[in-house]
């Protein structure tokens, strides 16, 4: 995969990058099969959502066998990466430790992951 930096996803574009991940390298068609099942979406608006995402960058398209196949150019860990730094930046004005206390203070953190990210920071 491409490392670039696109810019930010939507809601529904992280939506239907989560599809692609999952089924890469896709159609059109998987993705739509998918995203139908969870929201009713039509193909139409299916492919314009990959379309566009090709056009930011966030896609690559390859013809294979006359098929378009679609994958994405920066993997889920990376994406992940850029949206939580992004929220660190934004909300948290760069600090970290601002992000962690607030998802304690949430208690959106279970004991086992309290007891992995204890063992990341040592």
């Amino acid at each position: 995969m491409t490392q670039k930096n696109p810019p930010p996803l939507s809601d529904v574009q992280y939506e239907v990058m989560t599809v692609v991940w999952d089924l890469a390298p896709c159609s059109a068609s998987d993705v739509w099969k998918v995203l139908h099942k969870r929201r009713g979406v039509t193909r139409n608006t299916v492919h314009t959502l990959l379309v566009r995402l090709e056009d930011k960058n966030w896609l690559n398209r390859d013809i294979v066998a006359g098929h378009v196949l679609f994958q994405a150019t920066l993997s889920r860990q990376a994406t992940q990466q850029q949206c939580v730094r992004r929220l660190i930046d934004t909300v948290f004005d760069g600090s970290a430790q601002g992000l962690v206390l607030t998802l304690l203070n949430l208690r959106t953190i279970s004991e086992e992951e309290a007891v992995r990210i204890g063992r990341m920071i040592e």
